[in-house]
């Protein structure tokens, strides 16, 4: 079931996603459908919807990962809880204690 446009796609993707990361869902869904239609190139025993949604999703955070990187935004970690796991990651152990 190849998405043929936007509004095609399921809602959980038109509501939350912008319209260039819909494109990007779409393609990579479509690709993945066509690639992964035989049993054997999957894993375990999903289907080929699911595997085409996986797909889709991660070309989706993959290509919005690379977004945000180019574009140098970067969240503040403004969390004390945070910085201690920065500065040593184990921190976490202790402080969950407390």
């Amino acid at each position: 079931m190849p998405y043929d446009s936007r509004s095609d796609l399921p809602d959980n993707v038109k509501h939350v996603l912008p319209a260039h990361a819909q494109d990007i869902y779409q393609k990579a869904f479509n690709s993945a459908w066509s690639q992964y239609k035989d049993e054997d190139d999957r894993r375990g025993d999903e289907s080929r919807e699911e595997v085409a949604h996986k797909v889709a999703w991660s070309a989706v955070k993959k290509s919005m990962k690379r977004v945000r990187t180019i574009s140098g935004i970067r969240k503040t970690e403004s969390s004390p809880l945070k910085r201690a796991r920065k500065i040593w990651p184990f921190s976490f152990l202790f402080l969950n204690f407390f």
